[in-house]
């Protein structure tokens, strides 16, 4: 029988720091399940100079398909490393899946859960930004904060929907004392997109131009390192041009969510709900 090839998909970038973030994770994930477990960008990762990823060249998903059909493998399972369902999902993925299957011929391909499937989410996801939180405002010494949980920022009102059911799970976890504030990185112009989000900039020159001068700590709604986020990320360089305006403002950033050990549990659990 036709073992299923189980592949752990991101949205990709070309970033180094990103593949290696997807590397890292699916090794985790294959000792967790005890099967192989192939780390796959969705797109954009094919423009790295393998010399920075260790020297093997990073794999995009439909150059991945094409030769593993090709090698005779029928049946994929795709494990996305995604908080909601966005259009990678729902339209560029089915649109490859079809042109692979002109050209090829019909075979099974299953797509595993969300990180973060609405209505309900996932608490835990809530609790790895909250312990996220906590170890950032030991690691600074901050005994009380103001917390802005900030994402990317989507024009899919499915994806802004699980921000908002994090942000209200998180709001149950943490303390009482902290007050948590939603942003997004970046978001379309027009009113028909204020479903998305206000703009983290925005939020945070708010709060650093308010009375209250809590330390703020930016909660990150990101799973890798890339052009967005890590080091020299967009986030970072957003904080850095508020508290440059505002110099008594201390903000802080979290770790991202992909370098939590406690996602690889919330893979296995999709992983093995698909199986």
């Amino acid at each position: 029988m036709d073992k299923q090839t189980i592949i752990l998909l991101d949205n990709g970038s070309r970033r180094a720091e990103a593949t290696l973030s997807l590397r890292k994770l699916a090794r985790s994930l294959e000792d967790t399940v005890g099967e192989t477990i192939y780390p796959v960008s969705l797109q954009h990762a094919n423009h790295i100079d393998p010399g920075l990823v260790e020297g093997r060249p990073a794999l995009t998903f439909e150059a991945f398909l094409r030769d593993q059909l090709q090698s005779g493998r029928r049946k994929f399972l795709v494990v996305p490393l995604f908080f909601g369902q966005s259009r990678a999902l729902t339209s560029f993925i089915p649109d490859i899946i079809g042109c692979l299957q002109k050209e090829f011929g019909p075979f099974g391909l299953t797509l595993a859960d969300v990180l973060c499937p609405l209505p309900d989410g996932d608490q835990r996801l809530a609790r790895i930004l909250c312990d996220n939180i906590e170890t950032t405002m030991r690691a600074h010494g901050i005994p009380r904060s103001r917390v802005i949980l900030v994402d990317h920022g989507s024009p899919t009102r499915e994806v802004a929907a699980v921000r908002e059911l994090l942000a209200s799970q998180m709001r149950q976890i943490l303390d009482p004392g902290i007050s948590l504030h939603e942003a997004v990185m970046e978001r379309r112009p027009g009113s028909e997109y204020d479903f998305t989000g206000r703009l983290l900039e925005e939020v945070l020159d708010e709060l650093a131009t308010s009375e209250d001068d809590t330390p703020v700590v930016l909660s990150m709604l990101f799973l890798a390192p890339g052009r967005h986020a890590g080091s020299g990320g967009d986030i970072t360089s957003i904080r850095d041009r508020v508290v440059a305006a505002n110099p008594s403002l201390q903000a802080v950033i979290t770790p991202l969510v992909g370098e939590h050990s406690g996602l690889v549990d919330i893979l296995k659990e999709r992983l093995e709900q698909a199986l």
